[in-house]
């Protein structure tokens, strides 16, 4: 019975940090959640970390319902710098521009309020987020331009696309 088991392969490292490769510019710091008898406090964006050097000219927050998904997008102009409040995330990336030096690469990160962290993604690399726990998933986003209105750097893909080689699942797991 063993015998047709298969064996899992590394997946972080044994300070906790995953092993595999991230797509060219995507950068995540996580962030420490410091508790006291008051409650908790989580950094989420500092200019000094150096993760990012833009400055910070738009923040906004969003929520996705559980097991729905927000994506896929890409900006041409704009980078997202997301970090994620509470609830569990999927996100999974696509460098779709033809210079990068990962043009093709997929990455599936998982993110959640047990450990939270703040993700960079790049313009040019198409996003999309899933919320596979049981509760609302909140995200901050503060991207590298202010959002305009009457001409948004936003483009879309339907989930279920030829572009991209992913399909999202419903979460079980194995």
């Amino acid at each position: 019975m063993i015998a047709a088991a298969k064996k899992d392969n590394q997946t972080v490292t044994t300070e906790g940090k995953p092993t595999k490769p991230l797509i060219d510019g995507v950068r995540i710091r996580w962030a420490t959640t410091h508790p006291d008898d008051r409650g908790t406090v989580c950094e989420i964006f500092n200019p000094a970390w150096g993760v990012h050097e833009a400055p910070l000219v738009y923040v906004y927050t969003a929520m996705i319902r559980p097991n729905k998904i927000k994506g896929w997008v890409v900006h041409r102009e704009q980078d997202d710098r997301l970090f994620v409040s509470q609830g569990t995330l999927r996100f999974v990336l696509y460098d779709d521009r033809g210079d990068s030096p990962t043009h093709k690469m997929l990455n599936e990160i998982f993110i959640a309020e047990q450990n939270r962290a703040l993700i960079i993604i790049p313009r040019g690399v198409y996003h999309a987020l899933q919320n596979v726990g049981r509760t609302d998933a909140v995200f901050v986003n503060m991207p590298t331009k202010a959002y305009n209105h009457a001409n948004p750097d936003k483009y879309r893909l339907p989930i279920h696309n030829d572009l991209i080689p992913y399909r999202f699942e419903d979460g079980s797991g194995g």
